[in-house]
């Protein structure tokens, strides 16, 4: 049965910020997911053409989750839905813009679910995009479900910081981390040239597209993949594979440091960087990006995009 999605189903508001657009079920756990990109302005210029981010894989694996696990596996829409762990790999190539249609197919699979009582606590995602028949990109992510009186008590005061204002600190310059606009940078100077302290925008209506009281993991994503411009001292960095843990809330009212670096590879012609952030003493987050050789080195135009970059 194809169905068309709603707002409610991935956590937006705005319809136009929506991108799973309807599914089919093809069996039982598995889904054919319709994927809206043509008002993705998330575009990366580059010598080879115009390009989709492909960070868009990341943030399409947690909405199509939750689009299922909503619509299908009966989760109630008031319920928190925290991505664990998130993975992709995607063909630069196939990414290219250039007379191509924008119209995405996703294949979902969804596997490990285990529940309590007959309430969804966790699934593993598993997704398939393809272009015109051609593969782009593929990439799986853990999720977990927990009702809204669990979030609030395992939350308790955090839950304070819901909608506050935190004081925006200085950026580093944003040429160094592949922008063109100051309001578009997560990162701060930090203590030494591969550590730099998380900049949190609340007011930035792309990387904050609602009230929360914790910083969204697309931010911790963008804060990877700056921190890896940065280290590589390239234009920009083009993350077509990317893996991250998250593996605690970042909260909004503590300093969160991000440190990067380089990773050996025997493929000459990619850069591993590894990224991984602190805040209180303990590792909330560990990234590990790949980008290709610098012929495919791309800037950017800011973040009045999509996704975070």
């Amino acid at each position: 049965m194809h169905t068309t999605s709603r707002g409610e189903f991935v956590h937006r508001a705005d319809p136009a910020d929506i991108i799973p657009t309807d599914w089919t079920q093809l069996r039982q756990n598995r889904f054919s997911v319709s994927a809206r990109v043509a008002c993705l302005r998330s575009l990366l210029l580059s010598r080879a053409g115009a390009r989709h981010d492909p960070m868009l894989v990341a943030e399409t694996i947690p909405e199509t989750s939750m689009l299922v696990a909503h619509a299908e596996l009966g989760v109630p829409l008031d319920e928190q839905f925290v991505m664990w762990d998130l993975s992709y790999s995607a063909d630069s190539e196939a990414l290219t813009v250039d007379g191509l249609s924008s119209d995405v197919t996703v294949d979902v699979v969804c596997s490990d679910i285990t529940r309590r009582g007959s309430r969804l606590r966790n699934l593993r995602t598993t997704v398939v995009l393809t272009r015109d028949d051609r593969l782009l990109a593929t990439g799986s992510g853990t999720a977990r479900c927990t009702s809204a009186l669990a979030y609030r008590r395992m939350r308790g005061e955090r839950m304070e910081a819901l909608g506050r204002p935190v004081p925006l600190i200085p950026g580093v310059h944003p040429r160094l981390v592949g922008r063109a606009r100051t309001e578009d940078v997560v990162l701060a100077p930090g203590n030494r040239p591969d550590q730099w302290q998380l900049r949190v925008n609340t007011a930035h209506t792309t990387l904050f597209r609602r009230p929360n009281d914790h910083v969204p993991g697309m931010v911790l994503l963008e804060a990877a993949r700056q921190a890896a411009t940065a280290t590589t001292g390239s234009a920009a960095y083009l993350p077509t594979d990317l893996s991250v843990s998250f593996l605690r809330y970042v909260e909004l009212d503590s300093p969160c440091w991000i440190e990067a670096e380089s990773v050996p590879t025997p493929d000459p012609s990619t850069t591993t960087i590894r990224v991984t952030g602190h805040q209180d003493g303990s590792p909330v987050f560990r990234c590990t990006l790949t980008s290709p050789s610098r012929e495919l080195s791309v800037a950017t135009a800011g973040l009045d995009t999509r996704l975070a970059g």
